[in-house]
């Protein structure tokens, strides 16, 4: 998390260096030169795109392209990372606190995190997200002198990345803030509709799973999980064929294990000893 963090430090100071060397030939509402620069590296990479401040000749240009095409995949990277790193940490968190009236080792906690882990991502990211657009519209409102309406409204169309550009920050300390604060709301909706689509592909994965337990198994179902053609369906050979039934492993998974258990099986026993490594 610390290497992630520094990356993107580094990746936004150079940035907001070169952007400060050309801030002559940048054109539209200007505060403080480095404050404008740091601003400007965030909206660009975001792709929110104000427009309260443009490129405005040929080599800033040539810079802005390049900067927002290679932090689309740097930053997309980095901050993805950043934030799993968060919910994880929080997740342990939350079902401890809904659980506040029971005693429970941290063992179970950590095993009920697992077998939810998508659901409580969902609840985290959630209450960021509504955290950061509520700071994010008093901010704007007592800041930058904006109605609640509007504020809200600005809000928005930063965190979806539409940024119209009628409305944004116009102050120094106003661009200190959307710094770091564009940063985190638009990672945290991207990652938020991101983990709803998880949660859905989750939950038929698991009807599934239920559906093919429950079905009755039949005596195709048996010819077809008898992999040695014995007439015997061993446990093992039951595991791996529901398993299969249920998308988890493919044949292909199967026939590569099975290809490195008969190179293993040196002596040609069926079963792996000491006297075959």
């Amino acid at each position: 998390f610390t290497l992630v963090l520094l990356l993107l430090m580094l990746y936004i100071v150079v940035g907001a260096l070169c952007f400060f060397l050309l801030r002559h030939d940048m054109k539209g509402h200007k505060t403080n030169g480095i404050v404008d620069s740091v601003y400007f590296c965030v909206v660009t990479m975001t792709t929110v795109g104000y427009g309260d401040l443009v490129p405005d000749n040929v080599v800033a240009k040539i810079l802005s392209c390049v900067y927002v095409l290679s932090g689309m995949v740097l930053v997309g990277v980095l901050l993805s990372r950043a934030a799993d790193k968060i919910v994880e940490n929080q997740e342990v968190r939350l079902v401890k606190a809904m659980h506040l009236n029971e005693r429970r080792r941290h063992d179970e906690v950590v095993r009920e995190v697992e077998a939810n882990k998508v659901k409580y991502k969902l609840y985290i990211l959630m209450i960021l997200l509504v955290t950061l657009v509520i700071s994010g519209t008093v901010f704007l409102h007592r800041n930058q002198g904006l109605g609640v309406f509007d504020a809200f409204y600005v809000v928005c169309v930063t965190i979806t990345t539409l940024g119209y550009g009628d409305k944004s920050f116009s102050t120094a300390a106003g661009r200190v803030f959307a710094a770091i604060w564009i940063l985190m709301s638009t990672l945290c909706l991207a990652q938020f509709f991101y983990t709803i689509v998880e949660l859905y592909t989750e939950r038929r994965m698991k009807a599934m799973v239920r559906s093919v337990l429950a079905r009755k198994l039949t005596a195709t179902d048996l010819e077809a999980a008898d992999l040695d053609n014995d007439d015997v369906v061993s446990a093992s050979e039951f595991v791996i064929y529901k398993l299969k039934e249920m998308g988890k492993i493919s044949e292909e998974d199967v026939e590569m294990v099975m290809e490195l258990f008969r190179v293993l099986d040196v002596d040609q026993s069926g079963t792996l000893t000491k006297d075959d490594l």
